[in-house]
């Protein structure tokens, strides 16, 4: 095989007690060929609306002033054909039964990145999984992964299918900062908020370019902004 996809996978809301009860994980593909001019491209994009290129794109940071820029971002990730979102809605995480389950909230936690991550690793490639996971067990998450994804695609050997699973610093890798951008979409859309009208405008901007409405599942087989919405049955 010499096909390579890299995966950056984000997370939102996805502690057991915070203050949402929408849990929300996600990642962004691109093939290896393709990695170095996205990124320069969107180092590029920052510079064009007078951000230094290594100014972290968040969510959380989006604002009336740098609405065109958040804009302009969404239209390259749909601009570039490289570019696949995968992202896994857990609607309300008061209604998980983990006592009824025999599990913690974390072994339920890596069910779910293991649920998202199979929908958009690619089993005729060999893939590299990085992670901005957040905590202190870090390490040991990544493992454990590892070990799960590796059984699902019987890939003993550890480097067919599964080339590299590690954790990096999203200040320091764009295509991880654009998954945060589109997860915070979905996240924001499914939690019903409302206080900023300019994240408002950037999830209406998703919601064209795309042709969903961020809050219903789409069919299994799409590629370019995959949206899978959780539920006890599944």
């Amino acid at each position: 095989m010499t096909n390579l996809l890299n995966v950056y996978c984000d997370e939102s809301c996805h502690l057991e007690n915070d203050d949402s009860n929408v849990m929300v994980l996600g990642a962004i593909g691109c093939v290896e060929d393709e990695k170095t001019e996205a990124f320069q491209r969107l180092r590029d994009i920052k510079k064009k609306h007078g951000l230094n290129p290594v100014w972290e794109t968040k969510w959380t940071k989006i604002s009336n002033t740098k609405l065109d820029y958040f804009i302009d971002l969404v239209d390259y990730f749909f601009d570039n054909d490289s570019l696949q979102f995968r992202v896994l809605i857990i609607p309300d995480k008061a209604q998980l039964q983990h006592d009824r389950f025999n599990q913690s909230h974390d072994e339920f936690y890596y069910k779910m990145y293991f649920t998202m991550l199979t929908g958009i690793l690619d089993p005729q490639a060999r893939n590299n999984v990085y992670l901005d996971i957040k905590d202190t067990c870090g390490g040991q998450k990544v493992q454990r992964l590892k070990e799960v994804l590796r059984n699902k695609y019987y890939d003993y050997s550890e480097e067919r299918i599964i080339n590299r699973i590690q954790i990096v610093k999203s200040h320091e890798i764009e295509l991880l900062q654009l998954a945060d951008l589109l997860l915070g979409a979905v996240a924001y859309a499914n939690r019903e908020l409302t206080t900023s009208n300019a994240k408002l405008a950037v999830i209406e901007r998703i919601r064209e370019r795309s042709g969903y409405s961020l809050m219903k599942k789409t069919y299994l087989t799409e590629k370019k902004f995959n949206i899978f919405k959780w539920s006890a049955q599944d």
